[in-house]
């Protein structure tokens, strides 16, 4: 019996595209991962469970408060569920939480994507409430997965989006914990090993 591959941190992430509601020009579209990597864009994705459920809106809008900078640091932003593009809409248009969402909401709708990167809950269908930071060459970069009774915090995603974002572009350093725009990075050598704390003080 042949074993799935489920994408990991490091693979480089197979082209796909998904039927989209725009809410910033109400209508239809859709997302190409090929044609966000040829425009150099970073991709990040966040999945949900389902529309019409009771978390999924409150980090819709947290992701809505913090889409601004995401774009800024050059992020493409696609929320992600099962639901089809007319769902999107209608719950978009319905639940006030999301008034304030522009960014594209995607259709996973066979959930092939989802379990690609092995975030389907195959007992109920539905993909787990998972982050994917894809860099402009298409490398999986970052995953992070909850259960579905625990909503993120999407500042941390920002942070996250932000310090990739600055080693792409210094590849000699890395960023320690907390790490935000403007604080010390390390040059990792031999020289502070064991002496991070004064190469940080």
């Amino acid at each position: 019996m042949e074993t799935k591959k489920i994408i990991k941190v490091g693979d480089k992430v197979p082209f796909f595209e998904m039927e989209t509601y725009q809410p910033s020009r109400k209508t239809f579209g859709k997302f190409s991962l090929e044609e966000a990597v040829k425009n150099g864009k970073w991709t990040v994705m966040v999945y949900y469970p389902a529309d019409f459920t009771f978390v999924c809106p409150t980090e819709l809008a947290d992701l809505a408060e913090n889409y601004k900078e995401l774009a800024e640091a050059g992020a493409e932003v696609v929320s992600v569920s099962c639901d089809t593009k007319f769902v999107h809409m209608g719950w978009h248009e319905s639940e006030k939480l999301l008034k304030d969402v522009s960014y594209s909401m995607a259709s996973d709708s066979m959930g092939k994507v989802a379990d690609s990167f092995g975030v389907l809950d195959e007992k109920t269908g539905l993909p787990y409430r998972a982050t994917f930071i894809i860099n402009p060459d298409g490398i999986l970069s970052s995953i992070e997965v909850n259960l579905n009774n625990v909503g993120r915090d999407m500042k941390e995603l920002v942070r996250k989006v932000k310090a990739f974002v600055h080693c792409r572009k210094n590849p000699s350093e890395v960023c320690p914990a907390k790490w935000k725009p403007g604080a010390k990075t390390l040059k990792p050598s031999e020289k502070i090993v064991g002496k991070v704390y004064q190469e940080l003080s």
